[in-house]
């Protein structure tokens, strides 16, 4: 069969990704054997014919060619064989390889401000927690030294442990956000409502176990040098312990906001929760005198309304939040996958800063007194890197195997973050530093426990200068789904780290300050790790087969 080509009156623009027009003279079935615009002469010598169409224009305005193979099948239909671009693929990558020059030609100054726009109001999110903990500090320790003490076990049991279950938030985001991509809404409810089952299920495990042995875990954590301090520690803890249910199921609900990219609902919720606990513990200890029992009344009070906040938030936004589902051992298997490697990150990391408190707990009423409060400032503090964290999960992965992808721009974006974060570890290291240098007395009037909060002022400073570039280090290896040496590389910090606390604790003459002295390397062991495993040639800002490896499990995924 031959085939003569003629020219087409009034083209009609089809948009395709790597072209710039298609035309045809008007809506055609493309395969038909009767193509308006063409003129068939079929021939005896076969079944087959070659066309060839010159019908698009490249970016550059130069004609591209395609080849188009059909063949005629016995029952007279046509179907394609093949399809070979001439010209048009060598076009497009020029075009992606000059976008890539202009994202990674961005000025690290705007990085820098977008990171900023970004991270300014999630801050408030991650303050709310230890504003809770350390307005609890403050008061307390205007009345009592003991009380203050006390404090210490009972934080570990109600605050550190919550920590445990960070996983919940982990998997929360991650798959809700991965459904509204697919805009699976229905999906989104099933996932919410099976992540709600877990965290309620959770939340009255740890009810129960506060409940029947909380006492028994405060006794075996303070030792038999400070049993005194396990009364007023187990009153704050049971009724601390009563809001566990309300506390994960906020998570869930929290974490399924922020999956939605919704902040404010969240910031809101909390920020009405630290109103609470403020007021509360100005009432109920400093005015009617009710001590370490007040204060956790106070806080176990906000922590229920911000659960309630946090459901009703999802509920305003059309998803039933009260709805709860049985998960199957798929959606266990998924989670299971999701935040196992989180859940040893954040093991590690509450075991050591446990194991701190407990070396302090066995120094005397004192050290312990004045670790907790240069703890709760610390933590005050250091929490101010998380936006940075989230920063990095949020604009990495695009850059690293997205549509946008470009390594030298997530280069330079990683150079924004860790710049950012050695200027705000710099200035809350200062802060930081000064309020229990300075204004001791806002904490306690103890002079026995002003002077070790003094002694421990130089470590606490360094410990907390690196955090935050720390957590953007590491917020870029979450991004980059390296999660393995992530739980590994913690895992061994967290091993020195315990060998350093067991060596300082060995001996009289190394105190609180050793303790802080092991943060110290804790900290910066964590940094230097991230740093060269990113750095690394082979690292995931460096390797294009590392990112496409990661890119393929996430498509299986």
């Amino acid at each position: 069969m031959k085939v003569k080509i003629f020219p087409c009156p009034s083209p009609t623009s089809l948009r395709n990704p790597c072209l710039k027009c298609l035309s045809f003279p008007r809506k055609v079935q493309p395969f038909s054997s009767h193509l308006p615009g063409f003129h068939f002469s079929k021939s005896h010598y076969g079944k087959s014919l070659n066309l060839f169409i010159r019908g698009c224009i490249s970016q550059s305005q130069e004609a591209v060619g395609y080849g188009v193979e059909i063949s005629r099948s016995d029952d007279g239909n046509v179907s394609p064989v093949s399809l070979a671009m001439v010209d048009c693929e060598k076009d497009e990558k020029e075009v992606v390889e000059v976008k890539r020059e202009e994202l990674a030609g961005q000025s690290l100054w705007s990085q820098m401000k977008e990171i900023l726009m970004f991270t300014g109001p999630a801050t408030g999110l991650w303050i709310c927690g230890p504003l809770m903990s350390l307005i609890d500090t403050a008061v307390i320790g205007q009345g009592s030294s003991i009380e203050l003490a006390a404090l210490g076990p009972g934080t570990v049991l109600c605050d550190y442990m919550s920590y445990v279950f960070m996983f919940l938030s982990v998997a929360t985001s991650n798959m809700v956000a991965t459904s509204l991509a697919k805009q699976d809404k229905n999906k989104v409810q099933e996932q919410i409502s099976v992540l709600l089952f877990v965290g309620l299920t959770a939340g009255c495990f740890m009810l129960f176990f506060t409940k029947f042995f909380g006492l028994w875990a405060l006794t075996a954590f303070t030792g038999p040098n400070n049993v005194h301090i396990v009364p007023a520690a187990n009153t704050y803890v049971q009724i601390r312990g009563l809001a566990w249910p309300a506390v994960l199921v906020g998570w869930v609900a929290q974490s399924a906001s922020l999956g939605m990219k919704d902040s404010w609902g969240p910031l809101k919720a909390l920020a009405v929760a630290s109103a609470i606990n403020g007021v509360g513990d100005i009432l109920l200890c400093s005015v009617l005198g009710y001590g370490i029992a007040g204060a956790a009344w106070a806080t176990m009070v906000s922590q229920v309304v911000a659960g309630y906040m946090m459901i009703d938030n999802l509920n305003r936004k059309g998803y039933n939040a009260f709805a709860i589902s049985i998960p199957s051992a798929d959606d266990l298997l998924t989670i299971f996958g999701l935040s196992a490697p989180v859940f040893i990150m954040m093991m590690a990391k509450v075991a050591f800063y446990a194991l701190m408190i407990y070396f302090a707990t066995s120094m005397g009423t004192h050290v312990v007194a004045a670790h907790q409060v240069m703890n709760q400032t610390y933590n005050m503090c250091t929490v101010w890197g998380e936006p940075l964290c989230q920063a990095a999960q949020s604009f990495m992965p695009e850059l690293m195997y997205g549509y946008k992808k470009s390594l030298p721009k997530a280069q330079t974006l990683l150079k924004s973050l860790v710049i950012i974060g050695a200027i705000l570890g710099l200035v809350l290291g200062t802060i930081g530093t000064s309020v229990p240098w300075l204004f001791p007395n806002i904490f306690t009037h103890d002079q026995s426990v002003i002077q070790e909060m003094h002694k421990v002022l130089i470590p606490y400073f360094i410990a907390i200068a690196v955090t935050p570039s720390t957590l953007s280090l590491e917020g870029t290896l979450l991004a980059g789904r390296d999660l393995k040496f992530l739980s590994l590389s913690m895992s061994g910090c967290f091993f020195l780290g315990a060998l350093g606390l067991l060596l300082v604790s060995s001996s009289t003459s190394f105190g609180l300050p050793g303790c802080w002295c092991a943060l110290v390397g804790f900290q910066w062991a964590r940094f230097f790790l991230s740093l060269q495993r990113l750095l690394s040639p082979d690292g995931i800002l460096f390797s294009e087969d590392f990112c496409q490896n990661k890119l393929e499990k996430l498509k299986a995924a």
